[in-house]
C-alpha cells in the first residue's frame, strides 16, 4: 500500500488548517490509503511527520497558505495546493498524489537530500540557533549587497541627503541590517515555542540590538523568549474555547514582557560590553593573528561540509556583519568554496583515479562550489573519508589563511562568485580570488597525492 504524508497551514492556523487536515484523512479512509497529516496551526506543528515517515512516503500532499517547511521533502514527490481546495477535494489531491511518480535522483539532488537529511537531523540548541540564522542571512545577504552598490557613487556619498546613495544606505544598513538580530532572535523562539515565541523573540532582539550587544544579545534573548513562551505554553490550561486566546495574546503578552525586562535590566550590559571587547580584539587582527584565524575558519568549513562545525564558522562571521567586521566572512566564505572546487579539479588531473561517475560527479561539484554550496564535497568525502577529508581542510585551511593575510572583505554572506562583480562587495578582490585559486589547487594536489587509481 502506498502511504501518502500531507501538512496543511492556513495563516491564522485555527480553523482551516485543521479543516483540511480533517477532509485528507476522511478521504484516505475511504480509499483505504495510508495517510499521515501534519497540522502546522496557531499552537505549532502537531502528529509531525518525522524522518522515517517522509523515507517511506510515496508522496507528499502540501495543502498551506503559509511556510510548510518544505526543504524537508526533497527527492519526493509533492503535490501543491491551497487549504481551500483540499477541504472542497481531497479526492483529487489524494489521486494525483498518488499518481505521482518518484523523482530521479542525480548529483545535486543527492546533496540536496543530504542537507535536507542534516537539518531533520538537528537537535536542540543548535537546531533552534540554525533556524535563526537561516531566517537572517537573506536580510544581511540583500542588506550587505545593497550597501556595497550605494559605495559605487563614493564611499561617503550617502551622507548627502536626498541622493540615491543615500537611499540605498537606508534600505542596506538602516532597514535590512537594523532587522538582522530581531528575525535571528525571533526565529530562534519561534524553533523553540513555535508562534508564541515569535513576538518575544522579536522584541528580544530588538532590544539588544538597540543596547548595543549585537548578534551575540541576539542570540540570548531568542532563547530566553522562546524558553519563556515554551512555559508558558505547557503550563498555561485554559477551557477549550479559550484555548485560541494563548498563542495570540497571553503567551505573547508575559513572554514579551519577561525577556523585554531581562535585557534591559540584566541581561544587556555585560553582553554589550563582551561584543565591544570581540569587536576591538577582531578589529585590531594583523599578521599572524590574522592567518591564525583564517587557518582556523578555513579548517572548520571544511571539517564537515555543512554540518554543525562548518554552520558555527559560518555563523560567526555571519554575525560579524553586523558589527562592521567583513575579513572574517571573506575568508569563511572562500574556504567553503574551496572544497568541491578542489575535488573537480583532481578528476581532472588525475582522471584515473576516479570511476566515470565521479568524474562526472565532479562537475557538478564545481557548479556548486563556485555557488559556495561547500556540501558539493559530500559524496566524495563519504565514499573516501580517510584521504578526502584532511586534503579538503588542508586546502581550506590555506584558503582561510591567505584571505584574511591579504585583508580580503566580504559584505554578503553568500552567493560564491555570482557576488563578486558587484562593486565593492568583496574588497581587494584580485588577491581574494588568488586566495580562492591557491586553496583549491592545493587541494586537488593533497587528494590526488593520497587517492589511489580507481
Amino acid at each position: 500500500m502506498k502511504k501518502i504524508l500531507a501538512v496543511t497551514a492556513c495563516p491564522t492556523g485555527i480553523a482551516h488548517t485543521y479543516m483540511a487536515a480533517e477532509a485528507l484523512q476522511k478521504a484516505a479512509e475511504q480509499k483505504n490509503i495510508e495517510c499521515k497529516v501534519e497540522t502546522r496551526g496557531a499552537v505549532g506543528v502537531e502528529n509531525g511527520l518525522t524522518e522515517d515517515d517522509i523515507a517511506g512516503a510515496h508522496a507528499i500532499i502540501i495543502a498551506a497558505d503559509t511556510d510548510a517547511d518544505e526543504g524537508r521533502f526533497v527527492g519526493k514527490p509533492i503535490v501543491k495546493a491551497s487549504v481551500g481546495e483540499a477541504i472542497k477535494n481531497p479526492d483529487k489531491l489524494l489521486e494525483e498524489a498518488l499518481n505521482k511518480k518518484p523523482v530521479a535522483q542525480d548529483y545535486v539532488a543527492a546533496v540536496e537530500k543530504t542537507k535536507a537529511e542534516r537539518t531533520a537531523q538537528r537537535t536542540g540548541a543548535y537546531k533552534h540557533l540554525m533556524n535563526g540564522v537561516s531566517f537572517m542571512i537573506p536580510l544581511v545577504a540583500a542588506g550587505g549587497l545593497i550597501i556595497a552598490i550605494s559605495f559605487i557613487f563614493g564611499i561617503e556619498a550617502f551622507k548627502q541627503q536626498g541622493t540615491l546613495a543615500a537611499a540605498l544606505m537606508d534600505i542596506g544598513g538602516g532597514a535590512a541590517f537594523a532587522l538582522m538580530v530581531p528575525v535571528l532572535a525571533g526565529y530562534i523562539a519561534f524553533s523553540v515555542a513555535e508562534k508564541p515565541g515569535l513576538a518575544p523573540g522579536l522584541v528580544g532582539g530588538m532590544l539588544a540590538s538597540k543596547i548595543g550587544a549585537g548578534f551575540l544579545g541576539g542570540i540570548i534573548a531568542g532563547f530566553i523568549a522562546g524558553y519563556i513562551a515554551l512555559w508558558l505554553k505547557q503550563t498555561i490550561k485554559l477551557p477549550r474555547n479559550l484555548e485560541g486566546l494563548k498563542p495570540i495574546l497571553i503567551i505573547p503578552f508575559f513572554a514579551t514582557l519577561v525577556t523585554g525586562l531581562l535585557i534591559i535590566y540584566v541581561i544587556g550590559g555585560p553582553v554589550k560590553s563582551i561584543m565591544d571587547g570581540l569587536t576591538h580584539w577582531l578589529s585590531g587582527l594583523t599578521g599572524t593573528n590574522a592567518v591564525f584565524l583564517g587557518l582556523l575558519l578555513g579548517a572548520m568549513m571544511a571539517f564537515d561540509m555543512g554540518g554543525p562545525v562548518n554552520k558555527a564558522a559560518y555563523t560567526f562571521g555571519v554575525g560579524l556583519l553586523g558589527s562592521g567586521i567583513y575579513e572574517p566572512m571573506a575568508a569563511i566564505m572562500a574556504a567553503g568554496m574551496t572544497p568541491p572546487l578542489g575535488l573537480w579539479l583532481a578528476t581532472l588531473l588525475a582522471p584515473k583515479k576516479y570511476t566515470v561517475e565521479e568524474r562526472e560527479a565532479g562537475k557538478a561539484a564545481a557548479a556548486l562550489g563556485i555557488s559556495f554550496i561547500t556540501e558539493g564535497a559530500i559524496p566524495f568525502a563519504a565514499a573516501d573519508p580517510v584521504r578526502v577529508i584532511p586534503a579538503i581542510m588542508a586546502g581550506s585551511a590555506v584558503t582561510g589563511a591567505l584571505s584574511m593575510m591579504f585583508g580580503a572583505t566580504l559584505r554578503a554572506p553568500h552567493g560564491g562568485i555570482f557576488v563578486l562583480p558587484i562593486p565593492h562587495a568583496v574588497g581587494n578582490l584580485g588577491l581574494y580570488v588568488m586566495a580562492i585559486a591557491v586553496g583549491t589547487v592545493v587541494t586537488a594536489l593533497l587528494v590526488n597525492i593520497l587517492k589511489r587509481n580507481a
